[in-house]
């Protein structure tokens, strides 16, 4: 495995009661790079997410992080090396504020973590921290605003700020734009291009021009098999992909 590959998988497959949702996916994912895993509904794209971050065991294949096997591994195992991912319903903590979503993500990784009984004292102690998240992101201004009062754009922004918080070497994010409005879509890529500086994205994304803006390389997936994979300019043109798509030959 290259050192400029960060991840990578070799026929990686999962069956469920005999059905291939994901079948045979050799996946290279360079180093530094936005990555964009794309296909119609149904495709795989979410269970090849699971397969990774090992919410599903695979059923077969191997997956390399940092040249190291983690097939086996657990999720716990899997994020304590840096691959942490977000999801496609916001997962921040609805009743606690902006800075107490992120204070909470930070604690991961003190010896204390698990301790939900801390004084005050020293909870307060990573509110510096909190805050400089939250400015990265955007929302220092939404600091003391609970998570259910947030706009919906800025849920997912807190989202990325609490997976920024566990200093992730590579982020996956499953539909990060999901269900925004256009002013929210430009938000947020402008954000996920800031983050990407020193660390790799892959991405699961229905928004073609938000791939196109924003990824280096994409990779195509049509009932769990690579359809296509290459650069926007090269994916694009390609008649499979274009058939995969619009539902006609090209």
């Amino acid at each position: 495995m290259s050192s400029d590959i960060i991840l990578q998988t070799q026929g990686l497959t999962k069956e469920f009661l005999g059905f291939a949702a994901v079948s045979g996916v050799d996946l290279q994912i360079r180093r530094g790079s936005i990555h964009a895993l794309i296909g119609p509904n149904g495709a795989g794209k979410t269970t090849v997410f699971n397969l990774l971050t090992k919410f599903h065991p695979p059923s077969s294949g191997t997956i390399q992080f940092n040249g190291i096997d983690i097939t086996r591994e657990s999720q716990v195992q899997v994020a304590r090396r840096g691959m942490i991912r977000s999801f496609q319903i916001s997962a921040t903590f609805s009743h606690l504020t902006a800075l107490e979503n992120v204070r909470v993500a930070l604690q991961r990784k003190r010896s204390d973590s698990f301790n939900f009984w801390s004084s005050e004292k020293r909870l307060d102690e990573l509110n510096g921290q909190a805050m400089a998240l939250l400015e990265s992101v955007d929302l220092a201004s939404f600091a003391d605003t609970v998570a259910v009062e947030m706009p919906y754009g800025r849920k997912r922004a807190l989202e990325i700020a609490t997976t920024l918080a566990l200093d992730p070497e590579l982020m996956l994010l499953d539909e990060p734009t999901q269900g925004m409005g256009h002013e929210d879509v430009g938000r947020v890529v402008d954000l996920i291009r800031k983050v990407s500086k020193n660390r790799t994205i892959l991405m699961v994304e229905h928004n073609l021009s938000v791939v196109e803006t924003l990824c280096d390389r994409l990779t195509v997936l049509q009932r769990g098999s690579v359809l296509a994979e290459g650069d926007y300019a090269t994916v694009s043109k390609d008649p499979r992909v274009l058939e995969a798509y619009v539902g006609v030959e090209a």
